[in-house]
């Protein structure tokens, strides 16, 4: 179902798998224009002058792409985006800057298609490391030698299975390492969603089927146990936090380790050459496969379609921008049949 907002002069039209948004070209956006851009400006089919003419901009975007930001209430999936002329990468500005926000929310139970795709190998630049890219992949298995092809995403796991996980930094100055400080799964591509559970927090690991294999220090192997979250859910993200440090250097985070939540707080100071930012990654999703759906018989796992699952029945657009308070699902052990205690393997052919 097609649902169009008038606003003002903006017009806003959501569907199953895109947002598009049509501006009345005023004033303040023509002396802007050639710094209007959307969340990601970095993705050239997010340009605005790629459909734009001379009366209006006008953007098409999927669902999750161009840094459209996922939030959702009680009974709504929200997706969120802003054309803008501010310049990101700073702080403050004295200019009158275009704000333009817009977003299309969803009720639950509506067939939202999102096509979901691998990310990307995620790319930083700091003084004191200059360039540098984190890889976050899921393998075949706990050898490491072959991930998961980005062709198939998403990654069709079954309830128990072992997922095998590796993230990578690479960079060209020597002497450093990989420091993985949390991760944490969510059932929506939005590592802030209400809805989470933690599997590893302050270098500890939290979710008791977490199993931590040999690696180099750029790399940080591991595996656990797969799971679904209660509810209507039938995909799980993985976000980790991650930091890059020199060797050797006392009091970095990479040299603290696992830091308990009860011994106080003990995050420590960024020193200029020392250790780099935390940087968020993410990888998924990994659609929960029913028993039901299909059977197992090997060592290999045929992925998934594109996903499609259900979360209304209506469509809403709008442009007032909506927060949502932050809480932690409660996890617990789902229920599994014999067949699923005797699957031991996360990739498995479908049939």
């Amino acid at each position: 179902m097609l649902h169009i907002l008038h606003y003002l002069e903006a017009i806003v039209t959501c569907n199953e798998t895109t947002i598009k948004v049509e501006v009345e070209k005023s004033y303040l956006i023509r002396r802007n224009e050639d710094n209007l851009h959307l969340n990601d400006f970095t993705d050239p089919a997010c340009n605005l002058t790629r459909l734009s003419n001379t009366t209006h901009l006008v953007a098409v975007m999927s669902l999750n792409t161009c840094g459209t930001l996922v939030e959702e209430d009680d009974d709504n999936i929200i997706f969120k985006n802003e054309i803008t002329s501010a310049d990101t990468t700073q702080i403050i500005s004295r200019q009158h800057d275009v704000e333009i926000a817009f977003q299309c929310a969803y009720p639950k139970r509506t067939n939202l298609t999102l096509g979901f795709t691998h990310k990307n190998p995620y790319a930083f630049t700091e003084k004191g490391f200059g360039a540098f890219t984190f890889d976050f992949e899921f393998f075949e298995s706990q050898r490491f030698r072959k991930q998961v092809d980005a062709n198939t995403y998403p990654v069709e796991v079954y309830l128990k299975q072992m997922i095998f996980m590796q993230i990578k930094a690479t960079t060209s100055i020597p002497n450093t390492e990989l420091f993985v400080e949390s991760c944490r799964a969510t059932p929506y591509d939005n590592p802030n969603s209400r809805i989470s559970y933690t599997i590893i927090q302050n270098g500890c690991v939290k979710d008791k089927t977490v199993q931590i294999y040999p690696s180099s220090k750029s790399q940080f192997r591991f595996g656990m146990e797969a799971f679904e979250f209660i509810g209507a859910h039938e995909q799980v993200y993985i976000t980790c936090s991650v930091i890059l440090c020199e060797t050797g250097i006392p009091g970095t985070r990479c040299s603290q380790g696992c830091i308990q939540s009860n011994s106080g707080n003990h995050r420590s100071k960024r020193e200029a050459v020392a250790q780099t930012s935390r940087h968020s990654i993410s990888q998924g999703p990994l659609h929960l496969a029913k028993v039901s759906d299909s059977q197992v018989s090997g060592p290999s796992l045929n992925l998934g379609m594109n996903l499609v699952f259900i979360v209304g029945c209506l469509l809403v657009c709008g442009v007032v921008i909506y927060r949502t308070k932050r809480s932690k699902a409660k996890y617990q052990p789902l229920p599994t049949s014999e067949t699923d205690r005797r699957q031991r393997s996360l990739f498995s052919p479908l049939r």
